[in-house]
């Protein structure tokens, strides 16, 4: 009896592949919802090109802070592709699916991210120590030599996304003064600035088509907060109240202001029909702290709450064929502010 009772405390202490959840309720376009992970805080998960598989970024209690995983589209075969040192951050396939860029302060700050100073209040760290790697996307490169592709002394390098096509990638940087999105070859070569104004321009996502990028950026209201946002990035911070979505052409060209809804947004994603962005946002919460998924068509009308669960749904990111959406979530949690990784069927 005791053997028995052993070995159904250890099943019950595994955790399975994945599991199905419920949709809560009003989410109308969600179906066939899996969970899978659980435990711990996971998020940004970026399908690779053929969308069976993605990578995405953890913080469990034997890391000193996030690290880089990938695991198949069912959640099978979750694997460590970061060192397992320093702190992580956005991780993203190459189209042929052989490599996974990722940013990490491991080489100059390898136990956690010192804590953000809350006396500024609702603060982003811009980590300087960040730099872009890249690791075999199977494992079998050794985990402590990543493969260096930007370097940036004393700056932040990170928010990297790759173009479907292969032919550039996207990142974001404060290494010219300002947080500015950049393009470049995937092998760091030939970078071109894609955006000039005063302010963060970050988090930039190219198109399935990689025709167009879409990216957040903060609006300011008067020189007061310019001279904020300016002193804080000199402190490595960054105040991300208020952000809005915006779109441009694959070459920084033809920018257009997609949200104004005056709260923070960022996390957006092209659907597949090039017409509507999905994204996160605490947009109509007074108190600023729910984040959901929302859907929006470029010009700014029809926008629609996609998530309807309490605290935080966002990282929303389609298939190529618009048929799935991943996203991160604190609902099915089993602590507080829980946050995992989820796979639902997307109805039109």
């Amino acid at each position: 009896m005791l053997t028995a009772a052993l070995l159904l405390l250890t099943a019950t202490q595994t955790p399975p592949d994945s599991l199905p959840i419920t949709a809560a309720s009003g989410e109308s376009h969600l179906e066939n919802i899996r969970q899978i992970t659980f435990g711990g805080q996971n998020a940004e998960a970026y399908w690779d090109t053929s969308c069976k598989q993605f990578s995405f970024q953890t913080n469990q209690k034997e890391y000193p802070d996030e690290q880089i995983l990938r695991s198949n589209i069912d959640g099978s075969k979750k694997r460590l592709v970061s060192t397992g040192i320093g702190r992580c951050t956005c991780s993203y396939y190459t189209p042929d699916g052989k490599w996974i860029y990722f940013s990490s302060t491991h080489a100059t700050q390898p136990g956690p991210q010192p804590p953000v100073d809350m006396s500024k209040g609702y603060v982003w760290a811009i980590n300087p120590n960040y730099a872009m790697y890249k690791t075999r996307a199977d494992g079998r490169q050794d985990k402590l030599k990543p493969t260096p592709v930007i370097v940036k002394p004393g700056a932040y390098v990170a928010e990297t996304t790759i173009a479907p096509n292969g032919k550039y990638m996207t990142w974001t940087s404060d290494f010219e003064g300002d947080l500015e999105i950049y393009r470049s070859d995937l092998d760091g070569k030939n970078i071109q600035r894609l955006t000039n104004e005063v302010g963060y321009d970050g988090g930039p996502f190219v198109s399935w088509d990689s025709k167009k990028i879409v990216y957040r950026r903060d609006a300011f209201q008067n020189e007061g907060e310019v001279k904020d946002y300016q002193d804080l990035l000199k402190q490595h911070m960054i105040r991300p109240t208020r952000l809005e979505i915006w779109i441009m052409d694959a070459d920084g060209s033809n920018k257009h202001q997609v949200t104004h809804l005056n709260c923070a947004s960022f996390a957006p994603f092209l659907h597949p029909d090039g017409k509507r962005v999905v994204f996160s946002s605490n947009y109509g919460d007074p108190n600023k702290r729910e984040f959901d998924v929302f859907m929006v068509n470029l010009d700014g009308t029809n926008l629609q709450r996609i998530t309807h669960t309490p605290e935080f749904d966002g990282f929303p990111m389609f298939t190529k064929d618009g048929k799935k959406l991943i996203f991160a979530s604190n609902r099915n949690g089993k602590a507080p502010h829980e946050t995992n990784l989820f796979v639902a069927d997307w109805k039109e």
